[in-house]
């Protein structure tokens, strides 16, 4: 499928996009306008950018099918002030609720059932049930376009974080497992970043991986190893030496298949696998360079 922008409705082209770049975090902004009166509505068009300064850009979006804009755009070139909550599994319904497009002066906070507590630095109030409020000055907002589907980017900095003490491990660093965040899909869709959806991938090492181009040529062309698989081993920083002494499990694999080298590799790359799934890197090595 071949898709051009312009060749097809603007809603079709925002509901692709929607769904091939996700998840995406969730910032669920809290203003004021100029009288005082909150507001509190969630935006996907949303991360961080930076963090000396700290830097997050939201965007809400012109109406795709009216080409308006949104109470929180009015009240941030109003004030320059906005407090971004994070939105976990706890809240994500009354966030859900938060997001109807009630008149303007209709308070949000009440509607769904949160409780604005005040900031420190800013006048909005922030979402006392997120586990993450974060006070910010706006920088600047910048318009990409005056149709609707346009976005405003709106550039703030952080001056103050405020973080749940529920969510942190024994060392201070927040747990994504206890902080339980979730995301934007396409469509009505959501995910939850915590559980068996949250896994590890280690940084690349510092000296420098050696690259799938330079691993054994029976490895980089495996018909069993996945190219995750390839890309832990390219992490390596060298090709192991081959060692003397082999596990029983290789011993038995070696024996079984002695007169057969294709099922041989095949099998020894088979558990190899099965030990890089559970992180014993080196010795899916030790397996693998006996084929």
């Amino acid at each position: 499928m071949k898709i051009v922008p312009g060749e097809i409705k603007t809603g079709q082209l925002h509901g692709y996009l929607l769904g091939a770049i996700a998840p995406r975090p969730i910032c669920f902004a809290s203003t004021i306008d100029e009288d005082g009166n909150p507001n509190l509505s969630p935006f996907s068009f949303f991360n961080v950018f930076g963090s000396k300064p700290p830097i997050l850009v939201f965007s809400p979006a012109r109406r795709v099918r009216n080409n308006t804009i949104k109470h929180t755009l009015e009240n941030v070139l109003a004030t320059k002030e906005v407090v971004i909550n994070v939105v976990n599994y706890d809240i994500v319904q009354q966030m859900n609720l938060a997001s109807c497009e009630y008149p303007e002066g209709v308070n949000e906070f009440e509607k769904a059932g949160l409780t604005p507590i005040a900031s420190d630095h800013v006048r909005p109030f922030r979402v006392k049930e997120s586990p993450a409020q974060l006070e910010c000055r706006v920088q600047q907002v910048i318009e990409t376009g005056q149709e609707g589907g346009a976005g405003n980017l709106i550039v703030c900095e952080v001056i103050c974080m405020h973080l749940n003490d529920n969510v942190l491990d024994a060392n201070g660093v927040i747990d994504p497992h206890k902080i339980d965040l979730v995301a934007r899909m396409g469509a009505n869709y959501y995910c939850r970043a915590s559980g068996n959806s949250v896994f590890e991938v280690p940084k690349p090492n510092t000296e420098l991986g050696i690259g799938v181009d330079n691993l054994p040529e029976s490895i980089r062309n495996s018909n069993v190893l996945t190219g995750n698989d390839l890309g832990i081993l390219g992490n390596s920083s060298a090709v192991p030496t081959v060692s003397a002494d082999v596990s029983s499990d290789v011993a038995s694999i070696l024996q079984s298949n002695a007169n057969d080298a294709a099922a041989k590799t095949a099998a020894l790359h088979a558990y190899a696998k099965t030990l890089i799934a559970v992180g014993r890197i080196d010795d899916a090595w030790q397996a693998l360079l006996q084929g």
